[in-house]
């Protein structure tokens, strides 16, 4: 067991639960900032197991923490990346719960809340581009493999339509999506 890895593990997904408002979204800029620079997965990588973690049940925050975790230390890494996130959540909510109904009418209380929300939307969007990117210019800026563009594109339409036009429930439009991707698995590369 490498106690040096399952510390680091711990403090880094510590660090990124911490500061991480506005839910697991929010977190994406932090463990894509972390993860690949640490050597714990590539970008690509850690891009396929958001589309993993988006599609499985649980909170995703607890579901990427557990699989960097786990690929990286096994299951003691899981549960050192899993209580490193949790842990600050549980340990805010417990102090907000405290202090919240005193200071809700706080003008100062607001004027946080009213400057988180902006900030959580800039972090959800800069996660939104950095993933785009990363699907879409898989080879790096500048260097588009057309086919793979081509076939995201289509999926990507193909779920806005079924999830916004012909209202299908998320997990049907997930399950569509992974079905259109396997079937472009044997048509493009």
């Amino acid at each position: 067991m490498d106690v040096p890895l399952l510390l680091t593990l711990f403090l880094t997904f510590f660090k990124i639960g911490l500061f991480t408002f506005g839910g697991g979204y929010a977190m994406l800029p932090l463990v894509q900032a972390e993860v690949p620079a640490r050597g714990w997965l590539t970008e690509e990588g850690l891009i396929d197991f958001i589309a993993v973690s988006e599609s499985t049940p649980g909170p995703f925050a607890v579901n990427i923490a557990t699989y960097v975790g786990t690929e990286t230390a096994g299951l003691a890494g899981a549960v050192a990346a899993t209580l490193g996130v949790v842990l600050p959540s549980f340990l805010v909510i417990l102090l907000v719960a405290k202090g919240y109904e005193k200071f809700r009418d706080s003008r100062l209380t607001r004027g946080v809340m009213t400057g988180l929300r902006p900030a959580v939307v800039g972090l959800i969007g800069a996660a939104l581009v950095s993933v785009a990117l990363t699907v879409f210019q898989p080879a790096g800026v500048g260097a588009v493999d057309w086919a793979l563009f081509g076939v995201s594109a289509v999926i990507f339409g193909v779920s806005l339509a079924l999830l916004f036009g012909a209202k299908l429930h998320p997990v049907a439009v997930i399950a569509v999506s992974a079905a259109l991707g396997a079937a472009s698995g044997f048509v493009v590369k």
